[in-house]
């Protein structure tokens, strides 16, 4: 009888020991309802994740990351923008993270939230995206983030800390990856100087801040497609320039030279610059906080439809610029009212014209104001 009861248990054991507790939570999520996700790996800051499975889940689906703006949610940006719709139509599946911070902004501005594997809200959101990529099986070349607002500016971030896990991007009204730095390391921190569009700089050193955030990475980055309002007085219109710049920096194309700019593309008042494959930015004049979701190009540019092309690019060389948006150094190595003068890497001048101060705006970046 013993024997018999200790063949029972190990008959349990082993039967419970073969159960995949990850398998086990997706049967509990319900398709074609927003579903929160409690359990996903680790979470160092305390990150929300919510899941949108829709009913028409592809066999090895793509996934959408849809990062919500301050005073957002994921429930508000689940209802608010056309993700989930298109999730039917196309067979993938959208996380909503949702921020845990008092305002819902996001952290864009600690050393946890700008490192790769750091501990902030970005590495929370790279763990939602590996558990779904483990739960459903799906298609790692497929994976795409897009924000609005605080979460544009995650989304610069998240391409910069976490480039091996998006093909592409799509940002609606941000700012440049790093540009909201603290060097206080506040989390959470708000960057007025950063917000009002005065921290300018060049290609090549918005670029180096954002491959600094994953050191040691070598290959292929997402492809970026920035959106920004002429009209915006709060992440003002200087940040479309800044971003595009940083990419720019990041993948090699010379940023004064772009391949083609369209006048009234996608739609009236919206000019569109393509630098090359990997890099598009949309300025929409007249446009305020934020530019509306582009659903359809997002579809494009993700490669769910149209023709847009689904590679990226390894590390390409660096085509060296002269000029750029805002301040410059003066031929005299004096750097003139905007430029730079100083900062990780910065080997330009360090003395201001006269009557300008050389301030810091953060570990990368010091500007002459």
């Amino acid at each position: 009888m013993r024997a018999l009861s200790l063949l029972f248990a190990l008959f349990c054991y082993l039967a419970l020991s073969s159960a995949t507790p990850g398998k086990d939570v997706r049967k509990r999520i319900t398709s074609g309802s927003l579903q929160q996700v409690t359990s996903f790996g680790d979470n160092p800051s305390g990150t929300l994740m919510y899941i949108y499975v829709p009913k028409n889940l592809a066999t090895k689906p793509g996934i959408v990351v849809a990062v919500h703006y301050c005073t957002g949610t994921a429930q508000a940006y689940y209802t608010g923008s056309p993700y989930a719709q298109l999730a039917e139509q196309y067979g993938f599946i959208v996380i909503y993270p949702q921020s845990p911070y008092s305002g819902t902004c996001w952290d864009v501005s600690s050393q946890s939230a700008l490192n790769h594997n750091g501990g902030g809200d970005s590495n929370s959101i790279a763990n939602m995206v590996t558990w779904t990529i483990s739960q459903y099986n799906a298609d790692t070349s497929k994976v795409f983030v897009t924000g609005s607002s605080s979460g544009a500016m995650m989304t610069n971030v998240l391409a910069a800390t976490y480039p091996e896990l998006f093909a592409a991007a799509t940002v609606y009204s941000g700012v440049p990856a790093g540009c909201f730095y603290s060097s206080s390391n506040q989390v959470d921190g708000w960057n007025s100087s950063c917000a009002q569009g005065n921290v300018v700089s060049t290609p090549e050193v918005w670029g180096g801040i954002a491959k600094a955030m994953y050191a040691r990475y070598t290959g292929s980055r997402p492809r970026m497609q920035i959106y920004h309002g002429s009209a915006d007085t709060t992440l003002y219109p200087q940040n479309y320039y800044e971003t595009c710049k940083q990419w720019a920096g990041v993948f090699g194309y010379n940023y004064n030279s772009p391949q083609s700019t369209l006048s009234n593309t996608p739609q009236a008042n919206y000019q569109t610059t393509n630098w090359g494959p990997n890099l598009q930015g949309i300025f929409a004049t007249g446009v305020g906080h934020t530019v509306p979701i582009h659903g359809t190009q997002d579809m494009e540019w993700f490669g769910f439809a149209g023709s847009s092309s689904s590679t990226t690019t390894s590390k390409t060389t660096a085509t060296s610029t002269t000029t750029s948006s805002g301040g410059s150094s003066t031929t005299t190595g004096v750097a003139a009212h905007w430029g730079q003068c100083g900062g990780i890497g910065w080997t330009g001048p360090t003395v201001c014209a006269s009557g300008y101060t050389c301030t810091v705006a953060n570990a990368w970046y010091s500007q002459c104001l």
